[in-house]
């Protein structure tokens, strides 16, 4: 098995040259990290990944956690990364100073869990899982729960989950049917079902602390009545003592890949004894729960592009390695075998992954900057970039998903029939990545969160925001006459994009809103292609930048090979818009008008 599963060059690259993460140091929030510290981070995390995270990438999968007598069992090397986690400040990264975090910018601690996803997917999601659940009880909870929650979770000694899904509701948090009922103590006692919970349960921490959506009793109706609270599986009597909170774990899931983190079906108050706290204030929890989803959406694209790196990387090393067959041109049968890596077609198959890989983390980035620029702007400036990062979450979601599982496969084609096999990781890297098109909304809420929410709030503005960044970038590309090819080509995609977006909107005023979306996931997947497209070219801007000075001969290949993968994706995939464009404007209605009787059995 290959040892290299991302590149620490690419991911410096990102942040350093085409992101500019020195930048956000000239404001206080950040004022206090230079380059060294951040290069010692991003070395830091490289080392623990390949030290802790990678030597039971298998074993974890191959050993899945188990129910035993109420109790999830899983890799007994989760409790030892759970608090080498904790003590190394990696869940409390991008915490503020007070709240005892390292105030890193996401950029950074993103590239980190980078670093950890590709190492071990699996393994990274429980520290991941409890700093987006303990940042919501920073930012909603009170002094109390605060007090109560945050250091332990913080030093990995508790593991934090986001509790939504229930067997009956699904992805429509509408019919969340638990309930929560007050009490003159202060505390909500809690009932009902949850289920699909990521490391709902498992004896690598101390304790799980769900944040949990429930219904408190006698609330309105619909997603205004929904709550948000805090619910651990232990909870202290009145002597300080750990004791249960009536919350059972009534199975697991034996999943295609992702093994190595229980997935959990509670089951909640069935003795009448479960106490919830409440976080924030009362039916207000969706638009809480909301801020960890989309951090989650986030850490799922990151996961996808990470997964599909660790499996790029493992096939390139194997087609280095592999002989097979001789040049077209090469008659001769004695001469000796050519490694695969030097035919055409695998030539192909690897463009399209590192494409694929560095165009998703590109766009991953370009999230996190937005998101630190957040913490930094003026007020009036903020909004920009909260909208700009709205819109293109379900868009960096998706990509990396949608587009990682085409990329893991092509990994396993340049194996041939051993990539099939157990004998090498990228079987299991395909397996790992399916369930990233489900988790945290599948691709069909994604298309209409994009299409249906996001593209048209606050009257446009989010999507002529994003207009102006690429157009941004396109006139910094013209600086440049070797870009000049994709600056036309991507012009006259968003040229297209527009064009279809507008229409779109047309047709949801005059048909209404069924035919509208009804291709939202269609119109999600030429707006990736389009966005991803915007990368490549801030890349290539930053490699003419950095091809004008002197450079060593690794340097000069890294960036050669930067614009080979440009100009792939400019001729290969890009192109691809134009099937997308005529299916989203032709006008028929197919998938509506389509009866659920015409389908036989």
């Amino acid at each position: 098995m290959a040892d290299k599963f991302i590149s620490i060059r690419n991911v410096k690259f990102l942040l350093f040259e085409v992101f500019d993460v020195l930048s956000l140091s000239e404001h206080p929030y950040f004022s206090q990290h230079n380059q060294k510290i951040y290069n010692l981070v991003l070395n830091a995390a490289l080392k623990l990944s390949t030290r802790l995270l990678h030597p039971i990438f298998e074993e974890m999968d191959r050993n899945p956690p188990e129910l035993i007598a109420g109790q999830v069992k899983v890799h007994p090397a989760v409790a030892g990364i759970m608090k080498e986690f904790g003590q190394g400040g990696w869940i409390a990264a991008t915490f503020p100073a007070e709240s005892n975090g390292e105030q890193l910018p996401s950029m950074v601690a993103n590239a980190c869990f980078a670093m950890f996803f590709a190492a071990n997917y699996s393994a990274g999601v429980y520290p991941g899982l409890t700093a987006g659940a303990a940042r919501l009880i920073d930012s909603f909870g009170n002094e109390g729960l605060k007090k109560t929650f945050l250091s332990k979770m913080l030093s990995g000694q508790w593991q934090g989950t986001m509790a939504l899904t229930e067997p009956q509701a699904g992805s429509s948090l509408t019919d969340i049917a638990t309930t929560a009922l007050p009490t003159v103590d202060g505390y909500y006692k809690l009932r009902g079902r949850k289920t699909f919970i990521s490391a709902g349960d498992h004896d690598g921490a101390e304790n799980i602390v769900h944040l949990m959506l429930a219904r408190i009793d006698g609330a309105p109706a619909g997603p205004r009545g929904i709550s948000l609270f805090v619910v651990p599986k232990m909870r202290l009597n009145e002597d300080g003592i750990p004791v249960s909170n009536d919350i059972t774990v009534s199975q697991i899931f034996h999943k295609m890949g992702y093994r190595g983190t229980p997935i959990a079906e509670l089951s909640i108050g069935d003795k009448d004894d479960c106490r919830g706290y409440l976080l924030g204030e009362p039916h207000r929890g969706l638009a809480y729960m909301f801020q960890m989803m989309n951090e989650e959406r986030i850490g799922v694209g990151l996961g996808a592009a990470s997964i599909a790196s660790a499996a790029y990387y493992a096939a390139l090393h194997y087609c280095k390695q592999r002989p097979q067959g001789r040049r077209l041109t090469d008659k001769d049968p004695a001469s000796p075998q050519i490694a695969i890596i030097e035919h055409a077609d695998v030539k192909r198959m690897l463009l399209f992954q590192r494409a694929v890989v560095e165009g998703s983390f590109s766009l991953l980035m370009q999230c996190s900057q937005y998101e630190d620029m957040t913490r930094v702007v003026l007020p009036e400036e903020k909004s920009r970039y909260r909208l700009l990062l709205e819109l293109l979450t379900p868009v960096a979601k998706t990509y990396a998903s949608e587009m990682g599982i085409l990329s893991t496969s092509q990994s396993i084609q340049c194996f041939g029939g051993y990539g099939y096999c157990q004998d090498f990781p990228v079987e299991q890297h395909f397996r790992d990545m399916r369930i990233h098109p489900i988790h945290e909304g599948t691709t069909g809420i994604q298309g209409m969160d994009l299409l249906g929410r996001k593209v048209v709030m606050e009257n446009g503005k989010a999507f002529a925001f994003f207009l102006e960044e690429v157009q941004c970038a396109m006139h910094s590309a013209r600086k440049f006459p070797a870009l000049l090819s994709m600056v036309n080509q991507l012009y006259k995609a968003i040229k297209q994009l527009q064009d279809v977006t507008y229409q779109l909107v047309d047709i949801a005023h005059k048909k209404g809103p069924e035919i509208f979306l009804a291709d939202a996931t269609l119109y999600l997947e030429f707006f990736g292609i389009v966005t991803v497209a915007w990368q490549w070219l801030l890349q290539s801007v930053s490699v003419q930048k950095a091809r004008a000075g002197e450079l060593s001969t690794a340097e000069a290949d890294f960036y050669q090979g930067k614009l080979f993968t440009a100009r792939y994706y400019f001729a290969y995939e890009l192109p691809r818009i134009s099937g997308l464009v005529q299916r989203l404007t032709d006008g028929d209605p197919i998938t509506v008008e389509m009866k659920s009787c015409y389908f036989s059995d």
